[in-house]
C-alpha cells in the first residue's frame, strides 16, 4: 500500500535518531521528543488559491524540518510510520 497525497499535502518519513552512541553505548530510555526531521516520500500536485496554482517547493528525497505538532500520523504497515503535513507546515529544507 502507498500513500498518494492530495492538494498541497506532503507525506514525510520521520528520521528517528539512534539510541546508541557511535561507540556502541546504549542510551537510557525515557520520554523521547517527537522527531522534527523527516524525508519527503510523496508530494501532492499543489492546489488552487484564488485561481492560481500554488507550486510545491519540496520534492521526493528532500530532508526537511517540520512543525513539532504538525500533521497527521499514519501507519501504512506494522513497521512504517509516516506523517502527512500541509506544505506550509514545512519550515525548511536541509541541504
Amino acid at each position: 500500500m502507498t500513500a498518494r497525497p492530495l492538494f498541497d499535502n506532503v507525506v514525510l518519513k520521520p528520521i528517528v535518531e539512534e539510541e546508541k552512541t557511535a561507540s556502541g553505548i546504549v542510551l537510557p530510555g525515557g520520554e523521547k521528543e517527537k522527531p522534527q526531521q523527516a524525508e519527503v516520500v510523496a508530494v501532492g500536485p499543489g492546489e488552487l488559491a484564488d485561481g492560481t496554482k500554488v507550486t510545491m517547493q519540496v520534492k521526493v528525497g528532500d530532508k526537511v524540518i517540520y512543525g513539532k505538532y504538525s500533521g497527521t500520523e499514519i501507519e501504512i504497515s506494522k513497521d512504517e510510520k509516516y506523517v502527512v503535513v500541509e506544505q506550509k507546515d514545512i519550515k525548511c529544507v536541509l541541504d
